[in-house]
């Protein structure tokens, strides 16, 4: 099978090249000056939550195809907040997730909890875009960037009041993590195959700092699963697909929350 990433990451590079000829980087950095955009911690928000859940919003993905296509990004996230997510993740890619940027506007624009711009990012210019409409948090992949880019973006974000959560997918990737890594993400989805595996987290909590704050990502759809990833040390979790494929997300993340508090109970 096609490495779906190295696909992705090539399209992406064409994208933003289109989208920076649309709207100069020069107007983005004015906005950024001129705006006082909201800032939700997404660390203190996991730190504080007794379940952690990151709930997502993703209307496909190129592994299943459609997964909720006629999902209204609004009525999503106000839904997950009063069920008692922790914070949003929202995907910003259209071709391969069926998202957009004016998604993540939306959300931002209506929730108070922490959302995370879910994206592939490549370019500078698409820290700003996040910065821009709203986020608190960006989504760096080690796989999609080299470990020089993964530490200027950081750096640039930290500057732009965005937290990162640091993406790993294999024990080689851990050479990504520098001292300015607060937030590291493993997903447990394997981006060339799409295929997901939990236990890869539990495999790979040895070789991360016990400093950070960690999160598990994608494949979690037990919640007996959430807290033993939580026993292992996990302060996050982060789940789209689950909900997502439901006809009323928020009544599903409810459902789950419900779920962990019996067992923890």
């Amino acid at each position: 099978m096609q490495d779906i990433l190295e696909e992705i990451i090539a399209h992406k590079i064409k994208e933003v090249a289109r989208r920076k000829e649309e709207t100069p980087f020069s107007i983005l950095e004015k906005r950024v000056s001129a705006e006082t955009i909201p800032f939700h911690s997404l660390k203190t928000a996991l730190e504080q939550s007794s379940t952690g859940i990151i709930a997502e919003f993703k209307r496909r993905s190129p592994g299943k195809g459609w997964i909720n296509r006629l999902a209204e990004v609004t009525t999503v996230a106000k839904a997950y907040e009063a069920a008692g997510a922790a914070a949003l993740s929202v995907l910003t890619d259209e071709p391969y997730f069926g998202g957009t940027r004016a998604d993540l506007c939306a959300a931002t624009k209506n929730v108070t909890i922490p959302v995370m711009r879910k994206e592939f990012i490549v370019d500078a210019y698409q820290i700003y875009e996040a910065k821009c409409s709203g986020a608190s948090a960006i989504l760096l992949i080690a796989a999609a960037i080299t470990r020089e880019e993964c530490r200027r973006f950081t750096e640039l974000a930290y500057q732009l009041q965005l937290e990162v959560l640091l993406e790993l997918h294999d024990e080689r990737e851990t050479e990504y993590i520098t001292p300015l890594n607060r937030l590291i993400g493993i997903n447990n989805r394997h981006l060339g195959s799409f295929v997901t595996d939990v236990h890869k987290s539990f495999r790979m909590i040895s070789l991360l700092p016990k400093e950070a704050l960690l999160i598990s990502e994608s494949g979690i759809s037990d919640p007996m699963i959430v807290r033993e990833l939580r026993d292992a040390g996990y302060r996050g979790f982060l789940i789209g697909e689950h909900f997502m494929k439901s006809e009323d997300p928020g009544e599903s993340l409810k459902t789950f929350l419900g779920e962990i508090d019996r067992l923890v109970g």
